[in-house]
């Protein structure tokens, strides 16, 4: 299986990074192939809305988002990884994550598997409630399975990660699929 992981942490050696090459190391332990985007690194403008695209592209822009869109259409999973900012992902991933408007029915025809993989500072048990809700219909909406989730709580800092199950939980995910 192709494994399309877009870490959209503009730390990239920060507690999402961590969760990410311990997934990335089960799902290659598996067997699978594991492409790493750091979105954070890729030139990529927000979508403007214009439609344009017609919903089936190609996007009038041309960035960074066209070789994305390229590998995740190849892929049979794409991971969505983040640190949790304000109570959602990244503002880095979710631009990505808006631009699959101009993808939406090959998005959609693919079935993709996918998964989340996202680190908070705070431990609260609705730490991710808004996030969870917002992956479930991105994953609703686009007709893609999900193959489970890694959310780490207390994980404000590498170190903290360190310390916690959450590595093994992430690579446990990956060895898993």
């Amino acid at each position: 299986m192709k494994i399309v992981v877009l870490q959209g942490s503009p730390n990239v050696n920060g507690s999402t990074a961590i969760l990410v090459e311990e997934f990335a190391r089960g799902a290659r332990d598996a067997g699978h192939e594991v492409a790493r985007i750091d979105v954070d690194r890729a030139d990529v403008a927000p979508c403007t809305g214009c439609v344009r695209c017609g919903y089936e592209g190609p996007c009038i822009q041309h960035d960074d988002m066209d070789d994305i869109r390229r590998q995740i259409l190849s892929a049979d999973m794409v991971v969505f990884a983040t640190p949790l900012y304000y109570y959602g992902m990244s503002a880095q991933l979710k631009i990505v994550i808006d631009r699959f408007c101009s993808s939406n029915s090959s998005i959609t025809r693919r079935h993709l598997k996918c998964a989340l993989l996202a680190v908070a500072w705070n431990s609260d048990g609705w730490t991710f409630d808004a996030l969870e809700a917002h992956y479930r219909t991105l994953v609703r909406y686009l007709d893609m399975r999900d193959c489970g989730m890694i959310l780490g709580r207390g994980c404000g800092t590498p170190g903290m990660t360190r310390r916690t199950s959450y590595p093994q939980n992430a690579y446990e995910l990956g060895r898993s699929l």
